[in-house]
């Protein structure tokens, strides 16, 4: 008989820990080749190589760059607010880290769910844990003392908060489709019915656009925004400090990425042949999980492409767009789907 811990087998909590550091080494080497990527696909984009140097064509720089981060001198600077200032990088990273637990990024292998946290209200919890990054962006801009980082926590608080509510509220026609808040239903109904891309390309254009904005990145990066507040809410932060930060925007980059794929195609599925269904075999299950990643790169080669396409917007624009065009839309897409939803079982 199985040794049970809190009514539970061993198996299960040797599982769980196996999920949890797969999720975080993925998340670290997406991170630090993310940044790879994005010097590599702009220098090109700018008739240049890139990095070269460290490794062949530089595959090792992200390795040296995290190597210099850790080992910098840890400079706390005699202005800031001691506790707060040291404290706001890890705010900033771990609902990031959280809400990564409840997204499927595979059907299953065996008898183990590719899943941290199935539960039912998925995206509810995925939301409320990563609305609480910019305490940490707001409590960095505060907490360092100084006019710069003070302006970008401002902005970011302002955005954020603005572009949260057209992110939540774009994705309910999804789930007044789907018939659930839980994720791993939600890419169910798209193996059996299509990708909800083609259902609600409204809501996948504000949801995108929005998720932009949540994550700092042009042309909605105000808060940083180099040319008007040095680097905003992180200009007084250096070290491993600093890296906690940028760890943090590409990680939000990440679960925003993993959340489009979930929401909009389909997760782990493919629209056609056997790999549209719950995997029946190891091979099967890993192949869900490369259709995953495939799928999220291709969301962050997006991001990658747009931030050296597209011009800073004003800060007046930024509250425009979010307050005065997607906000409306949103509300029209939910009531359009409703009106919809309900002719097609009166029919």
């Amino acid at each position: 008989m199985d040794t049970l811990i809190l009514g539970l087998p061993v198996a299960y909590y040797i599982a769980m820990v196996a999920k949890v550091l797969v999720a975080f080494v993925f998340v670290l080497l997406t991170v630090a080749y993310a940044t790879y990527a994005e010097r590599k696909i702009i220098g090109h984009m700018q008739v240049r190589l890139g990095p070269m140097r460290t490794g062949w064509h530089g595959l090792l720089q992200p390795i040296a760059d995290m190597m210099k981060l850790l080992f910098k001198e840890d400079v706390i600077p005699n202005h800031v607010r001691g506790v707060y200032y040291v404290l706001a990088p890890c705010v900033s990273l771990i609902p990031a880290l959280v809400a990564l637990s409840v997204i499927p990024w595979g059907s299953n292998l065996g008898a183990i769910q590719c899943v941290i946290a199935n539960v039912d209200n998925g995206i509810l919890v995925a939301f409320a844990v990563g609305s609480l990054g910019v305490y940490g962006i707001v409590l960095g801009g505060w907490a360092s003392n100084s006019k710069y980082p003070f302006l970008g926590g401002i902005r970011s608080s302002a955005q954020l908060i603005s572009y949260e509510i057209t992110l939540a509220l774009s994705v309910v026609p999804v789930f007044m489709q789907a018939g659930s808040l839980n994720l791993g239903r939600t890419v169910e109904y798209q193996t059996q019915h299509g990708w909800l891309v083609f259902y609600q390309p409204l809501s996948f254009l504000i949801f995108l656009i929005s998720a932009f904005a949540e994550t700092n990145r042009l042309p909605f990066d105000l808060p940083e925004a180099e040319q008007e507040l040095v680097s905003g809410y992180h200009t007084e932060y250096s070290g491993i400090k600093f890296a906690l930060f940028f760890l943090a925007e590409y990680a939000n980059m990440v679960v925003a990425s993993a959340l489009i794929v979930t929401l909009f195609f389909g997760g782990w599925s493919l629209p056609f042949g056997p790999l549209n269904a719950p995997a029946a075999s190891l091979v099967v299950g890993l192949l869900h999980i490369a259709i995953f990643l495939l799928k999220v790169f291709a969301v962050l080669f997006l991001y990658i492409w747009v931030r050296w396409t597209l011009p800073r917007f004003r800060y007046d624009q930024l509250m425009q767009i979010g307050w005065k065009v997607f906000l409306p839309l949103a509300i029209l897409n939910i009531v359009a789907t409703a009106l919809v939803l309900a002719w097609r079982a009166l029919r």
